[in-house]
């Protein structure tokens, strides 16, 4: 049984979709995992947002560790950023005890210091591919729209001190040209990117296609990462990701384990489950 530890702050829907999603999914596939504990920084009674999570977390009976950021910040009296590693000493102190063969970064609004890297294995969803930009999801898709971009998709890595670019695990990828996007990239002809930025935002038609396909396959890309870290497909030991010989598996899959094939199948079954969401 892998047992996984779920840190997220909890702040908003995304965190609890994401939560309620692969929990789901855990219980509907048998996969032989479950999530034994989850963390937030935020602690009860902090924020309406968290607390919806909290609840969340509470009905699937799983365990609760919190330890407030904001609260720290207060008596430190100074940037967080210098007192980054502090932090992560106080919440590994609050974690001995808890069952964890891989760790989730999912919706954890904080950066992990070195020393939280290296003492639990996290993976982080990252919503570019490997070789993409980096940054909030709110910047890949607009770097995305600027460089012209074919294709885009998500990945899950190996949380470092390197923001963004630990060792890769596992991708998906889509498509952003022909059917559904091609009309948009011709309404961008012409006009200049920063005005839209400024008249349209985030509500530009192409803006919202792009992040409507990445979104949509996040969920699918970091399940069924976990579910290959538990059949053994993919280790993650000692600061690296290995495959089932317990070789790099930067070696044979420089860009991590593809799982297009899974996850199209995966999204194609739940509209024939459910066939509404094929409205969306």
């Amino acid at each position: 049984m892998l047992n996984i530890g779920w840190f997220s702050t909890g702040r908003g829907e995304g965190s609890q979709g994401l939560l309620n999603f692969v929990q789901q999914r855990l219980i509907e596939t048998g996969a032989d995992a479950r999530i034994s504990f989850a963390f937030s920084n935020r602690e009860r009674g902090e924020a309406e947002g968290s607390d919806e999570y909290f609840s969340l977390v509470d009905g699937f009976g799983i365990p609760l560790v919190t330890h407030s950021s904001a609260e720290f910040r207060k008596e430190i009296g100074d940037r967080f950023s210098a007192h980054r590693e502090e932090f992560d000493q106080q919440v590994m102190d609050k974690l001995t005890g808890w069952d964890a063969d891989i760790c989730v970064l999912a919706g954890y609004m904080l950066i992990v210091g070195g020393k939280m890297c290296r003492q639990y294995p996290l993976l982080n969803l990252h919503p570019a591919l490997p070789d993409g930009p980096i940054g909030t999801w709110r910047e890949v898709v607009w770097k995305l729209i600027e460089t012209r971009a074919a294709k885009t998709g998500a990945m899950v890595h190996l949380a470092t001190e390197e923001v963004d670019r630990g060792p890769v695990v596992s991708h998906v990828s889509v498509p952003i040209t022909g059917p559904g996007f091609d009309r948009h990239w011709e309404s961008l002809k012409g006009q200049d990117l920063e005005v839209i930025k400024k008249t349209e935002g985030e509500d530009f038609a192409l803006f919202q296609a792009i992040r409507r396909e990445q979104y949509r396959r996040e969920p699918y890309l970091l399940f069924e990462t976990l579910r290959a870290v538990s059949q053994g497909e993919i280790k993650v030991s000692g600061g690296q990701v290995l495959d089932a010989s317990g070789a790099p598996l930067s070696a044979s899959m420089p860009n991590g384990l593809c799982l297009d094939r899974q996850i199209a199948q995966a999204i194609a079954e739940t509209l024939i489950e459910d066939p509404a969401k094929k409205e969306g």
